[in-house]
């Protein structure tokens, strides 16, 4: 996009736009929601079932660039959430939004469930605790279990497992097809998506927001801030200071698929006060992660791994189950959670400014987004945004990612009907030239290498690439022109 555009009358008569450069619209939003990742674009999706104008700003190239891209993937019940709260609420309900969601779209969810494991007498007591707090938060399928229960479930453990706490409704998901498929059903229904324009400025002007971007102004009547590691940067925009985002970073360890026939559960520790603690589990790439750490730190860029914490993640891998450590590595990465220093969300509306904060989403942010975005979009109600009728949004259907459903290359059919289903680029991952194909001509395209690999698993197998990084770069340079648009 090269020069300012406004905007047709009725939002419910045009698809959005996807714009990485150029001038943004000098039309006034309705709604401007600031943070493309898994709340933002969910809160997006949620607001485009009214007849509104809606923008999403976002500072990266691309959805769920920040805090979506890099966790552990798990759909919690919610049981262990502080009972009474806000985030427990909405985890509950976001659970049961998500699950229906993703069967919906195509989403990879797997219910493997969970083990929370005592390795000491102290733990051991604690899991009565655990119980307790599960029922008190509405889920009653929690069950104590026995040192023989747990070794039968899980025969791979490491010696001295005293006990258990199983937590048959947690599952594991794809975190990148999440925020994806949001995001495409808002732009469809409507949303215009604005990537590479980070906020700088807020200003007033009568009864409407400016925001300065990298891109140029953008005006709105309301706004939302879904700025993640960011937010307490944003709120302070609006003149509030009721939260200090501190990025904790998790590093995790991905060993390679002949890892996923050692683990059939979600293994957790008993949390502590920092978080769910070092967890070892499947994912629907059919991996096996190992961690994360929980480390407290003052950039809200440091994602690089350190030789310190991953040696850690090994030790402490090596007690829960120690044949995992004798598997190959297919990758190391580190996320950065918006840690708050509260025990709950930091949602707040201010209704004299038109204007909601939604701070402080931890890892329970995936599993809760849907819910959020329904209850951010009830409190813009109270801040004077007329909703009008909802709307049914048309369905959308997204690649399958996950390794327990079937595949492309897997299906005849669809190889017959176009061949290019089966022409294989990414041998480790068995991607194929349609899929790659596909995510190129998307509603959201990918510009870079990461952002197709996300949509596609394309140099996401044990050799990161090696083998097929000069086919995707090629395939990614040829498209290049036209995801720019």
């Amino acid at each position: 996009m090269t020069a300012a555009r406004r905007l047709p009358a009725s939002p419910a008569e045009r698809q959005g736009r996807v714009t990485r450069s150029g001038a943004l619209p000098e039309a006034t939003y309705d709604v401007t929601v600031v943070g493309a990742g898994v709340v933002g674009t969910a809160v997006a999706r949620e607001l485009a079932r009214h007849a509104l104008r809606i923008a999403v700003v976002e500072s990266s190239d691309d959805v769920g660039e920040g805090t979506s891209k890099a966790n552990t993937a798990i759909l919690h019940t919610g049981f262990d959430a502080v009972p009474g709260s806000l985030e427990a609420r909405l985890v509950r309900e976001g659970q049961r939004r998500l699950t229906a969601y993703a069967a919906e779209t195509g989403i990879p969810v797997e219910p493997v469930g969970a083990l929370l494991v005592a390795w000491d007498e102290e733990q051991l007591a604690a899991l009565p605790g655990l119980l307790d707090k599960a029922v008190r938060n509405g889920y009653h399928e929690a069950a104590l279990l026995d040192a023989a229960a747990v070794r039968a479930r899980e025969p791979h453990l490491g010696p001295g497992a005293l006990g258990a706490l199983a937590v048959p409704g947690e599952s594991v998901i794809c975190p990148w097809t999440t925020p994806l498929a949001y995001a495409t059903q808002a732009v469809r229904s409507g949303v215009d998506l604005h990537l590479g324009s980070p906020v700088t400025a807020v200003a007033q002007d009568g009864d409407v927001h400016v925001l300065t971007t990298g891109r140029g102004l953008l005006r709105t009547r309301h706004l939302v801030n879904a700025a993640g590691l960011y937010a307490d940067t944003v709120d302070r925009m609006l003149g509030h200071d009721t939260f200090t985002v501190t990025p904790r970073r998790g590093q995790l360890i991905v060993f390679d698929k002949p890892a996923r026939d050692l683990v059939r559960h979600i293994l957790l520790p008993v949390p502590t006060a920092l978080g769910k603690g070092v967890l070892v589990a499947p994912t629907v790439y059919g991996n096996v992660l190992l961690g994360p750490t929980a480390e407290d730190l003052d950039d809200k860029r440091a994602t690089g791994s350190t030789a310190e914490g991953l040696a850690g993640l090994r030790r402490q891998g090596a007690r829960v189950l120690p044949p995992l450590l004798d598997e190959e590595v297919t990758a190391v990465y580190a996320g950065l959670r918006a840690a708050t220093g509260h025990d709950d969300y930091r949602i707040d509306a201010w209704p004299r400014q038109r204007y909601v904060t939604v701070g402080g989403i931890r890892s329970t942010g995936l599993t809760a987004s849907l819910a959020i975005a329904a209850h951010v979009t009830e409190l813009l109600a109270d801040t004077g945004l007329r909703l009008g009728a909802a709307r049914d949004l048309a369905p959308v259907r997204m690649p399958n990612l996950g390794e327990a459903f079937p595949r492309p290359y897997e299906s005849a059919e669809l190889i017959a009907a176009d061949p290019a289903y089966g022409t294989l680029v990414c041998h480790c991952e068995r991607v194929t030239l349609g899929e790659i194909r596909d995510a190129l001509r998307s509603t959201v395209p990918p510009v870079s290498g990461d952002g197709l690999r996300r949509r596609t698993r394309a140099r996401g197998g044990r050799c990161q690439g090696f083998h097929c990084g000069a086919a995707v770069r090629e395939l990614l340079d040829g498209r290049g022109r036209v995801a720019q648009r």
